[in-house]
């Protein structure tokens, strides 16, 4: 192959979503995680949050991910983020999902919003249609079951180092162990 960068940068425009994301999209993507297990019972409980409705995730041996979302603290818009994400290592398709983040604490939501907040490199293998996914990180694990919007649950953890994570699959297919990290940038409303 004469370019790979090329043709991953082609696979990506075709499995990164388009256009942008409409405010009831946040608000359907709030009530998904809020009836889906225990992701349900993090709102009352957290500090705030960052929601976002749609993450495409793509990769042939080099792959990436995307997603613009809205960050709130004590049940309030008060900025907005974007998740950017580089992996390298055996991957190959495509999928997207919906990923909110809590913070516990006032402490938690200031370390994300300081700037440029990083989740260290992940090791994951993923399989997704409407399935389940697991992952250990360097900062804690995380794990999520989808069948879809309308029936998704969610299992977790708990907080670890004050921040739970938890993903719903929106479809695609992937296949990866890779090596990457997601990260964050923070702009105030």
């Amino acid at each position: 192959m004469k370019n790979p960068g090329r043709l991953v940068a082609l696979f990506l425009l075709l499995v990164m979503p388009f256009g942008h994301a409409w405010a009831d999209d946040y608000a359907d993507t709030i009530k998904v995680f809020k009836n889906a297990g225990e992701s349900g019972s993090f709102f009352d409980k957290s500090y705030g949050y960052a929601v976002f409705p749609t993450i495409g995730k793509g990769g042939i041996g080099i792959g990436g991910a995307y997603g613009k979302g809205r960050v709130y603290a004590e049940g309030k818009h008060v900025g907005d983020t974007s998740m950017t994400q580089l992996t390298v290592g055996f991957q190959l398709g495509g999928e997207a999902y919906s990923q909110i983040i809590f913070f516990e604490d006032k402490r938690a939501f200031e370390e994300f919003t300081s700037g440029n907040f990083e989740f260290s490199a992940t090791a994951s293998a993923v399989a997704i249609t409407a399935g389940a996914s697991a992952s250990a990180t360097t900062t804690g694990s995380s794990a999520g079951a989808s069948g879809g919007k309308n029936d998704a649950t969610t299992k977790s953890a708990g907080y670890y180092k004050g921040m739970a994570v938890f993903t719903v699959a929106k479809g695609g297919l992937m296949y990866e162990a890779s090596i990457g990290g997601q990260k964050f940038s923070y702009t105030p409303k």
